[in-house]
């Protein structure tokens, strides 16, 4: 794994555990569900009882934490880490999932999920073409992907953030056109676009795919 990557996921563990560090756990869990439900209201992105789902990049409280009706597979590499360094998270709150402590570029699956969730995450990994590809692998035909990430407004201060370690957290620094690309080059059909969040440099959006 490159160095950048390795550096990343260093300082990852490190910011949640600052994030977290004062917040109570019901009251930040409580919070969290309501966040992913608006998430889902905002993009249009309704999903049935009972589909296979994948979390890819879940963190210590991504999406499927609202996901018990559905059967969920959540996968992180640091989800060990997580459990040992937060008490915000433990493997056995949640029952109806199954968790993977593996590199998305390691994922096995082929052709089993319904719908795959990638949110703030696909910045995050070593080899985000591997990692698109391994999620086109895993989806069934005709399944759907939400896929968000930070994507630059402007082009100049992205090559300076791929250049130094401005954004220590993400090794990838790509504008909304080059997230496009790299979708569609990896098999995915991009049909929609929402616009979560405006910032200075950032554009926060999710896109809608299908495999």
């Amino acid at each position: 794994m490159n160095r950048r990557w390795q550096i990343a996921q260093f300082f990852e563990i490190r910011w949640w555990k600052r994030y977290l560090g004062n917040k109570d756990k019901a009251a930040y869990l409580k919070w969290k569900r309501a966040y992913w439900q608006d998430f889902l209201l905002k993009c249009e992105f309704p999903i049935a009882a009972g589909q296979k789902v994948l979390d890819a990049g879940c963190g210590p409280a991504g999406i499927f934490i609202i996901l018990d009706q559905q059967s969920v597979d959540a996968l992180d590499p640091l989800l060990e880490n997580y459990e040992q360094a937060l008490p915000h998270f433990a493997r056995a709150d949640y029952p109806y999932a199954r968790f993977l402590p593996i590199l998305l570029e390691n994922l096995e699956e082929a052709a089993c999920y319904e719908v795959i969730f990638c949110l703030n995450a696909i910045n995050h990994v070593a080899d985000i073409e591997r990692a698109l590809e391994r999620l086109h692998r895993a989806a069934k035909p005709g399944a759907r992907m939400l896929i968000s990430t930070d994507a630059h407004r402007y082009n100049f201060l992205r090559k300076l953030f791929a250049l130094a370690p401005g954004d220590i957290l993400h090794p990838h620094q790509y504008t909304e056109k080059e997230y496009r690309q790299l979708l569609e080059r990896c098999a995915w059909q991009v049909c929609k676009r929402t616009l979560i969040r405006r910032e200075a440099i950032f554009d926060y959006v999710a896109f809608e795919c299908i495999c």
